[in-house]
């Protein structure tokens, strides 16, 4: 693709032809339900029509309403680009900064068909998580990151483009807000709204802030997740024959295939999209297909055989055309009969975080009918969902009992299961019968010790950078291995083996890029050899470092990321935004702040980064400066709420730089509350608890004043008590 083809900006003198039917060669967003009413309908035409001058208002506003009316948002489609839609190498990219060629890069790969759910829609996973919310944004966009220079910074607002203001040079060239609601407003109706409305989009975690790098961005995570779900729920670090369940094989849930093979273990999953199925089967991300179930039994029941008989089995990889809670019925009645389960860890990746509208699809109605249901008969629709939850729950409840162990994986599935009134808290009713994931086995095994998903770009498109890429990182990561405590020691190891083995896996779809799990220590050696190496010419181009918003200071969020935060503060958001904050004044190229994320709208606050190493010393700065603090911000937080993997690291760093100095906790021996009569209070299902909140999860405002009645008189345990 030659510089010239690469026009940006909003083409209205002549207008570009009208796309009034969409193009049947990607999949596309269900339509949505229109939640205007006419008022609001022409304030979102008004919305819509601003981003142009008046001449053309008449040639837009029908075909805007039509596409209200036909879709339930104005997405612009005359304005899609014509040129093909993917990363490029940064040298073609017209633009005046280089920083600003690289962020562009960005936003392509994240709208390229290969990597994009819904690329027309602007949509890259998780149903709606979105880059903009039409395609003027995009067009404006592009063209403000072309034009600007190193002294500029351009503000976006919830998919907006606000436009460019002057900076300084070692200031963010882009400053990103998605979502940002006045928190008593900060609901999933608000939320449909606003969107209809064209005022916020829905930025997920790295859709919103243009770092999304595909099914690899979480293959790692879910690759420690499996393995570490072995050694403390199966108690081994083989995992040959070991059968994992699951549901969802879109934007990030496709991942979950590869990991499992990686990781050593048989998944099956379960997908009631044909397109997502065949794609993710075409990309080399399921090994196998099926959609019959009888004969996914059959192979289950085969492994299982092989596995007592001691024979060591490969991963692999299936992915089940069908409804996932016929798989799971099926396994619970298969597993009665055999009075042990057939199944030793489930989980789900459905988009639960967006469950009426294309996240979760109900079991004994077709794909086909959903979509139409949704919109059609959004009541009746949203009563289906709730059944088959009950259902889904029933049926990994049974299997439970026989031994299988099954945990969340942050996408709202316990969230969404309580509030349809499944059989899914706990007997106390204090909080849910599974584990988060997080507060499982990331928080306390990986987030406390500084670990999480850092990934890079090499901006040239060149499998050879990658590779070399690879070869740094796998330097670093070995001779930290060796050099590790043995807190950290087996997170060394085990992405040592991650890196080494990274190409021949074929992680890469959309740009080249790669994660790796690491701590600050790691993130920071690796990012200057990059720089050094682009700077002697090792590397052909720049290389852009990222992280997933899912890590130990990205996210503030209760039901996933933060939910092994135990001290009461689960609800609070300070760490995320103080992440932007000061990543944006420590050196961020771009930051970025969401409200949404994976488990909802309203329900988490997360944040990210990105930094473009060009070989130069200013950069080098940025590194040093920035990295330790993105990283050490979350491991504090963590440290204060309790947390002992987190004291040790945050200690550590202190030791590694003088210029740390945090507030440790004072840990009392042993603390009994010692609550009287008087001083209790009966609670029902909405009152608002530490830890959780009670059966729909939804909190009555009226009933947390009640909590000003409650004192709780701590003291010091004896050694006697």
């Amino acid at each position: 693709m030659t510089e010239e083809k690469l026009v940006f900006g909003l083409q209205v003198d002549p207008l570009p032809k009208p796309q009034t039917e969409r193009d049947s060669t990607v999949p596309h967003a269900p339509k949505r339900q229109v939640v205007l009413t006419q008022e609001e309908k022409k304030l979102a035409l008004t919305n819509a029509l601003r981003f142009f001058p008046k001449s053309v208002h008449n040639d837009l506003i029908e075909e805007f309403l039509f596409e209200f009316n036909t879709y339930g948002h104005i997405y612009m489609y005359r304005f899609r680009p014509q040129y093909k839609m993917c990363a490029k190498p940064i040298k073609t990219i017209p633009a005046k900064s280089r920083i600003a060629a690289a962020i562009m890069l960005m936003i392509m790969n994240n709208l390229d068909p290969e990597v994009a759910q819904f690329p027309h829609e602007l949509i890259t996973y998780g149903g709606n998580g979105s880059v903009f919310s039409n395609w003027a944004q995009y067009q404006l966009t592009m063209e403000y990151l072309s034009t600007m220079s190193d002294e500029q910074t351009l503000v976006m607002c919830s998919g907006t483009p606000m436009g460019l203001f002057p900076s300084h040079s070692f200031s963010p060239r882009v400053v990103i807000t998605n979502g940002m609601m006045i928190p008593l407003f900060s609901t999933s109706e608000m939320y449909q709204k606003l969107y209809a409305m064209g005022n916020t989009i829905y930025g997920q975690m790295t859709a919103g802030s243009y770092c999304y790098i595909g099914p690899m961005g979480i293959v790692h995570g879910t690759t420690l997740t499996i393995m570490n779900a072995g050694r403390k729920y199966l108690k081994t670090n083989d995992m040959s024959g070991r059968i994992f369940v699951t549901a969802g094989l879109g934007g990030m849930s496709g991942a979950q295939g590869k990991a499992a093979v990686i990781a050593g273990a048989t998944t099956i999953i379960a997908e009631v999209s044909k397109e997502a199925l065949e794609k993710r089967y075409r990309q080399g991300w399921i090994q196998e297909k099926s959609e019959d179930i009888d004969e996914i039994i059959t192979i289950i029941k085969d492994i299982n055989i092989q596995k007592k008989k001691g024979t060591k089995l490969p991963g692999r990889s299936i992915g089940f055309y069908g409804n996932v809670v016929d798989l799971w019925e099926r396994l619970a009645k298969e597993s009665e009969e055999a009075g042990e389960t057939l199944v030793e860890l489930g989980s789900d990746q459905t988009s639960l975080h967006n469950p009426f509208n294309g996240g979760y699809y109900p079991v004994d109605v077709t794909f086909e009918e959903s979509n139409e249901m949704m919109t059609q008969d959004p009541e009746k629709f949203k009563k289906l969902v709730h059944e088959s939850l009950k259902r889904q729950v029933n049926a990994i409840n049974k299997l439970s009992e026989l031994g299988m162990h099954f945990f969340d994986y942050g996408n709202a599935f316990l969230l969404q299961s309580s509030k349809a009134g499944a059989d899914i808290m706990n007997e106390k009713q204090t909080g849910f019968k599974y584990p988060s994931y997080v507060e499982d086995i990331m928080g306390p095994m990986i987030f406390d010790y500084g670990f999480g998903p850092f990934r890079w770009v090499c901006t040239s498109c060149d499998p050879n950078d990658l590779k070399i890429t690879d070869e740094i990182a796998s330097e670093i990561c070995l001779k930290l291995s060796k050099e590790a405590p043995k807190e950290t020691k087996q997170q060394y190891l085990d992405n040592y083996k991650w890196i080494v083995a990274a190409e021949e896996n074929k992680l890469v779809v959309g740009s080249q890029a790669r994660i790796l799990y690491s701590d600050e220590i790691g993130r920071s050696m690796i990012a200057l050899a990059f720089n050094e190496a682009v700077k002697s010419g090792r590397l052909s181009a720049p290389v852009l470092i990222s992280r997933d918003h899912h890590d130990v200071s990205g996210t503030d969020s209760p039901f996933r990321e933060t939910s092994s935060i135990k001290d009461g503060s689960m609800y609070c958001a300070d760490m995320s935004v103080q992440n932007v904050i000061g990543d944006g004044f420590r050196g961020g190229h771009l930051v970025a702040v969401h409200n949404g994320g994976g488990v909802g709208w309203g329900y988490v606050m997360n944040g990210g980064f990105q930094i473009i190493l060009d070989g130069s010393e200013e950069v080098e700065k940025r590194i040093n400066s920035m990295l330790f603090w993105d990283v050490n911000n979350g491991v504090n937080r963590r440290a204060w709420s309790g947390s002992k993997g987190a004291q040790f690291t945050i200690k550590r760093a202190m030791e590694r730089n003088n210029n740390l100095k945090v507030t440790l906790r004072n840990d009392l021996k042993e603390m009994k509350p010692a609550i009287t009569n008087d001083d209790t209070f009966n609670h029902n299902e909405n009152d608002f608890i530490f830890g959780w909140t009670y059966q729909s999860l939804n909190i009555d405002y009226q009933n947390l004043d009640r909590l000003s009645n409650l004192r709780i008189n701590y003291h010091t345990a004896t050694e006697e008590e």
